[in-house]
């Protein structure tokens, strides 16, 4: 009905906390990794990038974060 996989779903809600993470700079990039269950830094990073077209530390550093809300994923 909403044209997307479950997982593609879960794994945009997962971008969406990394993003979240990642604008509060409370954590490296290797404690977001290992607190959202990803096998390695890379992983999450490629994963990132797909769904994003920025790298993690790209994003990290644009002054002007843009977060989907829950209701538009």
């Amino acid at each position: 009905m909403e044209g997307t996989t479950i997982e593609k779903y879960f794994i945009g809600l997962k971008i969406e906390r990394v993003k979240e993470m990642l604008v509060y700079d409370e954590f490296s990039l290797s404690e977001i990794a290992w607190q959202l269950g990803y096998s390695s830094v890379s992983h999450l990073s490629a994963q990132f990038k797909k769904l994003t077209g920025l790298t993690p530390t790209y994003y990290k550093s644009l002054r002007e974060h843009k977060r989907k809300n829950i209701d538009e994923l």
